[in-house]
């Protein structure tokens, strides 16, 4: 999962991003409104946190802007707590939710999982793939209730196709959304990736759809 963090103050972007990154997603950065319009619209997000106070272009334009483009990813604002007025502009704007600052990270954190799981089209916490078990809050995978002991790699393969369980996701979709901007990236890895779950589940849950990409199901919703 990947997620962008737009905020100028640099201290709290660090200690969000670090968060975001011990919790195992992928994390980008900007610290102006400009620079997180252009990732916003370039780059593929599963969510973005997102400052309404922001340099260049405030974080209200910003999301309007990805919005009227069409991009649908769940957006966090970043309010000031005495101005209501920010929070009915941000979500009237096209935000998802909001949190007012000064706020606790793992307020934050929990917010994002639950953006995150609702686009996905999820409600609980854990979401279930026969006998696996992604514990979101947790950031663990289960196998009949033995934990799997996986890479933060692997562990992202997991909960992207868990997240979209029964959709065919292209290895280039996997690649944008295990990796940061930076990262030389190489969709023949995901192979290799794939290949080490599967090992590490023990079940036949991932399909290799030929010439597309992968799809993870219950056996009993196999086509």
């Amino acid at each position: 999962m990947r997620i962008l963090v737009v905020e100028d103050d640099v201290n709290l972007n660090r200690q969000l991003s670090d968060a975001l990154k011990e919790s195992g997603y992928v994390v980008d950065q900007a610290f102006d409104g400009e620079e997180g319009h252009y990732l916003g619209e370039t780059e593929p997000y599963d969510a973005v946190i997102l400052d309404i106070g922001l340099p260049q272009m405030d974080g209200i334009t910003v999301v309007e802007k990805w919005r009227e483009a069409g991009k649908g990813m769940p957006v966090l604002m970043l309010t000031a707590r005495d101005r209501w007025s920010d929070k009915v502009s941000g979500i009237d704007a096209g935000a998802d939710d909001y949190v007012a600052k000064p706020f606790h990270v793992e307020e934050v954190l929990a917010r994002v999982r639950a953006l995150i799981r609702r686009a996905a089209g999820h409600s609980s916490s854990e979401i279930i793939c026969g006998p696996v078990r992604l514990d979101t809050k947790a950031s663990k995978a289960s196998v009949d209730g033995i934990q799997l002991k996986l890479t933060s790699h692997e562990f992202r393969l997991l909960s992207y196709l868990m997240h979209h369980m029964g959709q065919v996701v292209s290895r280039t979709e996997l690649v944008e959304h295990m990796y940061d901007q930076d990262f030389d990236r190489d969709s023949n890895t995901i192979e290799v990736f794939v290949g080490r779950l599967r090992k590490k589940i023990g079940v036949d849950l991932i399909e290799t759809v030929r010439g597309l990409g992968y799809r993870m199901q219950a056996p009993n919703d196999a086509h």
